[in-house]
């Protein structure tokens, strides 16, 4: 059967001008002149996901302190304090700078690739369940894949924690000695780039929450995940106070395992002192950060949160 020639110039020009703004409208795609140059042997590997050869790689055997970076953007990926030898062949690493690197099951359903959450850089494969650190992961790293800057670490950790309106949480968690920064944003949902509207009024999966930037030498997450227990009402499910919504639900999403301990060590003290805790669970997922007007609301506005405040809990 023969279809009839309906796209004619004009209307194929609208339909590119569409697609030209919804690819806009999704999301900016880094500019290619804003990543380095690749050999033959990089592409193979970077661009169309090869393996380089076990044991050959510049990186396996380096063991100073610093940090290693992606080769294609220089985003940084791993600290040298996550590195341990495996004895696979590929550097190893049993933990990522939290953000840097997205997991994506390859089509077969057995491996999951790792790549840079920056530029797309195929890095490797990560593995679970085989027991060489107490963190129990693997990140397989090709060398190729990454540069190596060494010097002392300025170590920072994150914390990613949902308990109704980001503005009330935002507000207290600032004033936390050892807090380095907070961002108020959506993640644990199915939208690309959320807008404060997709996530109010469409089914975008999402959670108002904040992630937290802090100094491992000055504050743990044990004391901030205890504030935030203490800053909101842990029991009130989909919503916080007067705000009711399933953006509004109360979550920690854990960034490792020792995070994920932490968090269900609280909650059990919270249950035995006869709360009823409606908090989840949750893995770490990509973190969308919210427009600039909901950051430091409360700061630039000069009053305090109408729906959060402090109770002793612990």
């Amino acid at each position: 059967m023969r279809f009839p020639n309906i796209l004619n110039t004009g209307t194929l020009f609208r339909v590119l001008v569409i697609l030209v703004l919804f690819t806009s409208i999704k999301g900016e795609v880094m500019s290619t002149d804003q990543l380095k140059t690749l050999t033959k042997k990089e592409k193979r590997v970077i661009i169309n996901k090869g393996t380089e050869t076990p044991f050959s790689g510049d990186l396996l055997t380096e063991k100073r302190e610093g940090t290693y970076t992606c080769h294609q953007c220089g985003a940084a990926l791993y600290y040298s304090t996550d590195k341990f030898d495996s004895g696979c062949g590929w550097p190893s690493f049993d933990d990522e700078i939290p953000g840097a690197v997205l997991r994506i099951p390859d089509a077969d359903g057995r491996r999951t690739e790792i790549v840079c959450a920056n530029c797309k850089a195929h890095l490797g494969h990560v593995f679970l369940g085989e027991k060489f650190t107490e963190k129990d992961t693997r990140h397989c790293v090709n060398s190729i894949s990454m540069d190596f800057t060494p010097g002392k670490l300025d170590v920072e950790e994150r914390a990613v924690f949902a308990g109704g309106c980001f503005w009330g949480v935002e507000y207290y968690m600032q004033k936390i000695d050892g807090v380095k920064s907070v961002l108020s944003g959506y993640t644990g949902g199915h939208t690309e780039n959320p807008s404060y509207q997709d996530v109010s009024y469409k089914n975008t999966g999402h959670y108002e929450a904040v992630e937290i930037t802090f100094d491992p030498k000055i504050v743990n997450f044990e004391t901030l995940a205890k504030k935030f227990f203490e800053i909101h009402d842990p029991t009130q499910k989909n919503g916080q106070g007067p705000d009711i919504g399933k953006q509004y639900r109360s979550a920690i999403f854990y960034q490792d395992k020792e995070q994920e301990t932490i968090s269900k060590k609280l909650i059990g003290q919270l249950k035995d002192s006869g709360y009823k805790v409606a908090t989840k669970l949750l893995p770490v997922a990509q973190f969308f950060k919210a427009e600039e007007y909901h950051q430091d609301y409360y700061f630039r506005k000069g009053s305090l949160p109408y729906c959060h405040a402090y109770v002793k809990r612990f």
